[in-house]
């Protein structure tokens, strides 16, 4: 498998530029993932299927949906592909490379993880912020437009948001320089994390069943149904900080309610 991927690695450097491969690579590496991953829960709530695990009841219309596709495709286009171009200096500053030879499983491991602790705890400081009063009114309540979220709706925010939070993806490469195969799979990780957040459905499978302090649907879902003064819920991808600071009382008590009524209901069968 290693001598595979150095293989098509080779390939890669050989045939393109490291600006094509940084700016235009990475900007269809997250359109790829991004719609390929979010497209399917549209379908989903489309047609009816799973749907004893959609988490809300309530559907967004066609209409509203293509408004969201189109939305992004242009702040795709016209916002996060030029940041990408005019970046391009800083990537090569910080020291990022694409040269073989490729970096062991054991710095990219590293590197991930170190990414995740630091994105988890900007985002989280980001989102309670853009949860102020003024901020929330002419910036961020652009996203929650869609009480119902679904796959796609995650990345449908007002550019100064997409630069602001933005900066809370980008921070942890920013500050270690890594190889380019260790941003693209941090940036794969990323998009299919926030798109399944925000896929509006529960299944058995989801990560947050197995992963202790895994946000998820669920979790996410919550933030998106209540008043923005009342949400809580700030965390991205782990739930330490809402944990920490006591931002989650009101999904864990909702939790713990849900629960104590369905034991009362399996008991009662069981009588």
């Amino acid at each position: 498998m290693a001598s595979i991927i150095q293989s098509g690695w080779q390939y890669l450097i050989t045939h393109f530029s490291d600006f094509q491969l940084v700016c235009l690579g990475g900007f269809f590496l997250h359109e790829g993932v991004f719609f390929l991953s979010g497209l399917p829960f549209i379908f989903l709530e489309r047609v009816g299927w799973l749907s004893k695990y959609k988490i809300q009841a309530k559907n967004n219309t066609p209409a509203a949906q293509e408004k969201c596709i189109a939305r992004l495709l242009l702040y795709h286009f016209s916002v996060n592909l030029p940041i990408l171009l005019f970046s391009y200096p800083v990537f090569r500053y910080i020291g990022m490379r694409s040269s073989l030879p490729l970096p062991s499983w054991k710095v990219v491991l590293t590197q991930i993880i170190l990414y995740f602790i630091l994105e988890d705890f900007i985002f989280y400081w980001g989102h309670r912020i853009l949860h102020t009063k003024w901020l929330y009114k002419h910036v961020h309540s652009v996203h929650h437009e869609y009480a119902t979220p679904f796959g796609l709706s995650s990345e449908y925010a007002h550019p100064a948001e997409i630069l602001f939070l933005g900066s809370a993806t980008i921070f942890g490469p920013a500050i270690t320089g890594p190889h380019l195969i260790t941003l693209w799979l941090w940036i794969t990780l990323r998009v299919l994390e926030t798109v399944e957040a925000h896929c509006g459905y529960h299944f058995p499978w989801s990560l947050s069943n197995f992963i202790p302090l895994y946000a998820g649907a669920d979790f996410h879902d919550y933030h998106h149904r209540l008043l923005y003064t009342k949400s809580g819920n700030y965390s991205s991808t782990f739930t330490y900080m809402d944990r920490i600071f006591g931002t989650d009382i009101g999904y864990r008590k909702l939790k713990a309610l849900k629960n104590t009524g369905v034991e009362d209901s399996n008991q009662q069968k069981r009588q």
